[in-house]
């Protein structure tokens, strides 16, 4: 990681019975989900579209790239900053906090095209993903 650890602050939510994180820095915002235009012929990842002042933000379900049941529909959307790429916003079932990360926590042995690595909060785990690795 190019950066300390120490210096990240993550926010931390819930896909299913999962918890997951991603960078702050990355997220623009989270707002409840709105009504989805679907688009013919997208990825299967890709739920719709939504209005978001004005902006089209494309909407993914990071549990069909993730390979996780999807017994809920989740109802809080992180929106991302993606540069000059248009918006995204990820479904997400819960906002859990925003927490910031200690070098003992995290192991990046784990790391992989999607995953920075797990940290470990008390007796569970946060997978942390990487955003650029779910998208539209």
């Amino acid at each position: 990681m190019s950066k300390s650890v120490a210096d990240v602050q993550v926010l931390v939510f819930r896909l299913e019975d999962k918890r997951y994180c991603v960078d702050i820095p990355h997220v623009d915002e989270i707002v409840d989900r709105e009504k989805l235009t679907q688009l013919p012929n997208s990825k299967p990842h890709v739920e719709g579209v939504m209005d978001l002042r004005g902006t089209t933000t494309t909407i993914v379900n990071p549990k069909t790239v993730l390979e996780l049941d999807d017994s809920e529909t989740g109802d809080r959307v992180v929106v991302f900053d993606t540069e000059g790429e248009g918006s995204t916003g990820w479904l997400i079932d819960e906002v859990s906090q925003v927490v910031s990360v200690d070098e003992e926590e995290l192991d990046e042995s784990v790391e992989s095209e999607s995953v920075h690595g797990v940290v470990r909060r008390g007796d569970d785990f946060v997978v942390w993903l990487k955003p650029s690795a779910i998208h539209a």
